[in-house]
């Protein structure tokens, strides 16, 4: 025969059931805002039934467990993801920062400022005899090296600046796993003791969410909770240990060098991620082509070359006023420098515009102040072919083919970008859909629960007049 307790324990059962599921409710409620957030679910069952007279009577209610109600497999899908939307991210806003300062098509661009230089020597071949016009030719040579150089010297602040990027991203991808390490090692500590720490798995996920967007990561489940995370072949995480990782750099070129990225001292090869972009708009990786700013610097190198060389190669094949003059023999380059770092105009030139070569000889070592023909040699460089970087083409077309090129790659990493953020919203939106804590739905299960236990207390009410009637009321007839 059942006890005379057994309706008092099966309320007793029933209000800690709902009680714990009403608290649950609201820890969901006050977390509906809380960045990687899962909503958590009291899953209840019949407690073991007790055998009397023949019959297996029920028990009450109790909490099975807390369950946090996640996929795995959208976990995964978002991280592939992610690593995607790092790198183009990366790749974008560098394309974007070399759009900006090149500032094509514009007023203040090497194109135009070039074509001003062409200008300034078709005027000087119709008044070859004019100071103003050397003037205007010897300004135009100072203004195209100043924006060759102007360039350059921002192209190296961006190297400069996307260096201290990925030392930065290095960092951050280490302070990340010392913090995931950390909390395996919390995690670890609860749930050999049969506790669920919902919320430490939580935060887990989010910094491991944040260590996908940086470098392609993959997490398998260990032990007591645990989780192990790899990147490339080398594990970051195992367990509550974690390793750092580390970039080496070659000292003859100042680029990364792709045989000293390592984690715990292991050569790993990076794919993907925030990082991974970085590094590629830096310099070389995994032995591969030269990337973003270095082909970006050395076709400006090659232009500036070309275009200095062409223009020294006709500038000596002219005379200048000394020589048409008699005065001297002296024929000098127009420009000085090997690059677009260090290209100026001709020291001499700048000393004296009589040194400008406009005319040709009309005899041997014979011309007139009226001769500007080698003038317009100089202008018809514009439309000439030469060879630029192995190519015949023209200065203009050179460039144009380089801004040309930068456009398609900036549109291609846009638009990557774009495609991939997509992708994750997708599939964080599904992910929500099964995570997210919907208001909504939490206040429907309040009230749910909250009927629950007011019968359950009603219950309790009921037993105890029940066991009021016999403790004081039996045997007291007569009375």
């Amino acid at each position: 025969m059942a006890s005379t307790f057994h309706g008092l324990e099966v309320g007793r059962r029933g209000l800690f059931a709902q009680q714990m599921a009403l608290n649950t409710t609201g820890h969901n409620i006050a977390n509906a805002n809380t960045n990687g957030y899962t909503r958590q679910r009291v899953e209840m069952q019949a407690s073991n039934p007790i055998s009397t007279a023949g019959v297996k009577l029920g028990t009450g209610v109790e909490i099975s467990k807390l369950v946090r109600l996640r996929e795995e497999y959208l976990d995964v899908q978002i991280r592939g993801e992610l690593k995607n939307t790092g790198y183009w991210e990366a790749k974008s806003e560098t394309f974007s920062k070399i759009e900006e300062l090149l500032n094509e098509p514009s007023d203040n661009g090497l194109a135009r400022t070039m074509d001003e230089f062409w200008k300034g020597w078709q005027e000087l071949a119709n008044h070859p005899e004019s100071a103003a016009a050397r003037s205007v030719v010897r300004q135009r040579g100072v203004a195209v090296a100043e924006t060759f150089k102007h360039i350059m010297d921002s192209l190296n602040q961006i190297e400069s600046d996307l260096k201290n990027v990925i030392d930065t991203k290095t960092n951050e991808i280490n302070s990340l796993a010392k913090q995931i390490g950390n909390l395996n090692a919390q995690i670890s500590r609860v749930v050999p003791n049969n506790y669920q720490p919902n919320d430490l798995y939580d935060q887990r996920d989010v910094l491991i969410d944040q260590l996908s967007k940086l470098v392609n990561v993959k997490v398998t489940s260990g032990e007591n909770g645990m989780v192990d995370v790899t990147v490339g072949s080398a594990k970051l995480i195992s367990g509550k240990d974690y390793n750092t990782l580390s970039l080496g750099y070659d000292q003859a070129t100042g680029l990364l060098n792709p045989s000293e990225f390592k984690i715990g001292g292991n050569t790993i090869a990076l794919d993907g991620g925030e990082l991974v972009g970085y590094i590629e708009s830096f310099g070389k990786m995994n032995g591969g082509d030269l990337n973003v700013l270095p082909k970006m610097k050395n076709a400006l190198n090659e232009l500036a070359k070309a275009f200095a060389d062409e223009v020294n190669k006709v500038h000596l094949n002219g005379m200048n006023l000394d020589n048409i003059e008699g005065k001297s023999n002296q024929k000098v380059e127009f420009f000085v420098g090997t690059n677009a770092s260090d290209i100026n105009v001709h020291p001499d030139i700048m000393k004296s515009l009589n040194l400008i070569a406009a005319a040709i000889e009309e005899a041997p070592g014979k011309s007139s102040s009226g001769n500007g023909k080698n003038a317009q040699a100089m202008a018809d460089i514009k439309f000439g072919t030469i060879n630029i970087g192995g190519s015949d083409t023209s200065v203009s077309d050179f460039y144009r083919n380089i801004i040309g090129q930068l456009g398609i790659d900036s549109q291609e990493s846009q638009r990557m970008l774009e495609n991939s953020e997509l992708i994750v919203k997708q599939v964080e939106n599904r992910r929500q859909s099964v995570s997210g804590v919907s208001l909504d739905e939490e206040m429907t299960n309040m009230i749910k629960f909250q009927q629950a236990y007011n019968a359950s207390a009603r219950m309790v009410t009921v037993m105890d007049q029940c066991l009021d009637k016999i403790i004081n009321g039996m045997g007291r007839v007569g009375l």
